[in-house]
């Protein structure tokens, strides 16, 4: 009877080792799988609010910045720029941008805090190409003689004015995206993050 005992023993251990050996290895197999739903610290990067200088920008400039992975567009727009986006309202789809593409501070013809910076995400709302930036009027960008200056998209021909409005007729059913922003000074902005809660 005690030799029973004796292999009964050894066969407890051999049970209870392979049993912790296989846990181990589960857990080296399990720990790397849930590790790669976490998101990264360059996942979380992209999240955050991305703060912007536009001390160098001049009037008629354009500047490109990344937030959470998507370019966004900022133009110091020139007051040509500007006289040009009242001349277009017949011929833009949403003019009072009726459509929730903006946080409410930016629901003006602008589209923006202050008029003369244009701060939108810079993807076409028709199917997520980039646009080209088309800043001359006319012939000159290779576009038809009433042309006042926008963005035209390479994909589909999806145009848009210098507030990112689309225009009729086109492809892109929405307005550019409006990101959530706020100015920390009057030439800092922090894109993604604002004190009226967009």
């Amino acid at each position: 009877m005690s030799n029973e005992c004796k292999v009964d023993g050894g066969r407890r251990r051999l049970v209870v080792a392979t049993a912790a050996i296989g846990g181990v290895g589960a857990l080296a197999a399990v720990v790397p799988f849930i590790s790669s739903m976490l998101p990264s610290e360059r996942a979380k990067a992209a999240g955050a609010p991305v703060e912007v200088d536009l001390g160098n920008l001049e009037p008629g400039q354009m500047m490109t910045v990344e937030w959470r992975g998507k370019p966004v567009w900022i133009i110091n727009r020139s007051p040509s720029m500007l006289e040009s986006l009242s001349k277009l309202d017949e011929a833009v789809a949403d003019p009072k941008s009726e459509k929730p593409m903006q946080p409410a501070y930016c629901k003006n013809e602008a589209r923006s805090i202050k008029p003369e910076i244009m701060v939108v995400v810079g993807i076409c709302t028709h199917l997520g190409c980039s646009p080209s930036a088309k800043f001359k009027k006319g012939s000159e960008e290779g576009m038809e003689g009433a042309w006042l200056g926008g963005f035209l998209c390479p994909c589909h021909g999806s145009t848009f004015d210098f507030a990112g409005r689309v225009f009729k007729n086109k492809p892109a059913p929405d307005n550019l995206e409006v990101p959530p922003h706020m100015y920390l000074s009057d030439k800092r902005i922090l894109i993604g993050e604002d004190k009226k809660g967009a």
